[in-house]
């Protein structure tokens, strides 16, 4: 299976993801930790990366579509892989949209994780985190209704929708199953 999991903040994604990619038997490929693998291991596309982080700035898409595309090629994501945190932009989608038609592959769906707003802000103000004050919660969940939601009606044909509202294991089960419909 070949999947892209979206979500707001909050909404359980890479919990979702973690546990998906055992029940599938795929790798579970994150955006923050192709970041971070690059960084860490001084590649090119690391340097690249840290060039504009330390400077402040956000990573062009071309240095993190590379990285998508590099970790798309290697040997385990043959059989299939499950994406989380990209794209996060319709330009990003055509990209992962051409790699994969390189490949001679598809996306099998795409699961959206949807949670009411109210659920996601209490969610991750639970969390603690000095960062997390409700405005820049909420701050975060509008540049994801802006810039990431579009992504909804651009894969509306491949397009899973799960409540994830509930326990881990219950969200899980309901992908699962929603998954195995489409198979």
């Amino acid at each position: 299976m070949r999947l892209v999991l979206v979500g707001p903040p909050g909404a359980g994604k890479g919990t979702q993801a973690a546990v998906l990619s055992e029940h599938l038997a795929v790798p579970h490929i994150s955006s923050g930790d192709l970041f971070r693998e690059n960084i860490d291991n001084a590649t090119p596309l690391g340097k690249e990366a840290k060039s504009y982080l330390d400077a402040g700035e956000l990573v062009p898409d071309e240095v993190t579509n590379e990285m998508v595309r590099q970790r798309l090629a290697a040997s385990d994501a043959a059989e299939g892989f499950l994406l989380d945190g990209f794209p996060r932009t319709t330009p990003q989608a055509d990209v992962l949209g051409n790699i994969l038609a390189e490949n001679g592959m598809s996306l099998t769906a795409v699961v959206q994780f949807e949670v009411p707003r109210e659920e996601l802000v209490r969610r991750l103000l639970d969390r603690g985190r000095s960062d997390d004050t409700e405005e820049l919660i909420r701050r975060r969940l509008d540049v994801y209704d802006s810039e990431t939601a579009p992504l909804l009606d651009y894969y509306r044909d491949k397009l899973i929708t799960i409540d994830a509202f509930g326990q881990v294991e219950e969200v899980t089960s309901r992908a699962l199953e929603a998954l195995r419909a489409r198979a």
